[in-house]
């Protein structure tokens, strides 16, 4: 399945123009503000097989967005489409607040790209957290309107490299933001079929209890739970209270997802 034509008219950027590793930084912005990472599908029940034609759908044709599972696949086709060398891998997700990793274990998905013989991280699934610009995996920090970040070689639990951030109007230091493991690339869809499983069904998944929908602005972001609306605009929060039956509104009106 060619997903290109789609994506392109997904993150609204030119159908024609050659895309070169240079671009990249301005398809990984435009990809942030117009795809949402949001877990809708798991709390309305609506799960359906990892397929790349199920996340297409989803995603293409229904303008709704996903985990990190569903962009960084649909990532991974487009860039393959454009003539990257790329490849998807598994990680996990730090937790600040427990000083841990992730209890569901690999469950954040990347792509790494390999470009002149440089590898470097370029993730779409990280929330608000998105770098929004390749990230070396050689130490070297690399900045974008959300942030600084660096990747440094360092053996984990689940993995050997561990991305780092400082981001803007919220972190005075570097802060760990997940590991992931280059030895293990991912064969097929089968294995992110395990991750979505174990996000769907683990008790200890943060995605399966509550709506939870964000996505980058240009000064910013937005959240949208269900209990309230959180805008943040050039480090200042402006968060509101929503009832239940305000969430489809909220979600139309400043996402564009209709149910």
């Amino acid at each position: 399945m060619q997903i290109n034509k789609q994506f392109r008219s997904r993150i609204g950027f030119p159908i024609d123009e050659t895309i070169t590793f240079e671009t990249l930084p301005v398809i990984l912005e435009k990809t942030a503000l117009a795809i949402p990472f949001e877990n809708l599908s798991i709390i309305r029940n609506e799960i359906h097989p990892l397929t790349l034609n199920n996340v297409a759908e989803k995603i293409l044709i229904r303008n709704q967005g996903g985990l990190c599972y569903e962009l960084n696949t649909i990532l991974y086709q487009f860039l393959m489409e454009n003539g990257f060398e790329v490849t998807l891998v598994l990680g996990s997700t730090y937790n600040a607040e427990r000083l841990t990793w992730s209890p569901t274990g690999r469950t954040h998905v990347i792509n790494i790209l390999t470009y002149k013989g440089n590898k470097y991280a370029v993730d779409t699934g990280f929330g608000g957290n998105l770098p929004l610009v390749p990230v070396p995996l050689t130490g070297e920090c690399v900045s974008s309107r959300n942030g600084e970040f660096r990747i440094k070689e360092e053996r984990t639990e689940y993995g050997n490299y561990v991305l780092e951030m400082k981001l803007r109007h919220k972190h005075q230091d570097w802060v760990t933001g997940y590991t992931f493991d280059t030895t293990r690339p991912v064969k097929d869809l089968n294995e992110l079929s395990r991750v979505q499983q174990i996000i769907v069904e683990s008790d200890q998944s943060p995605f399966n209890k509550n709506y939870l929908v964000t996505r980058i602005t240009e000064k910013g972001n937005m959240i949208l739970t269900d209990s309230s609306f959180t805008n943040r605009i050039d480090g200042k929060e402006l968060k509101e209270n929503i009832q239940a039956d305000q969430f489809e509104l909220f979600l139309k009106s400043y996402f564009n997802i209709v149910k």
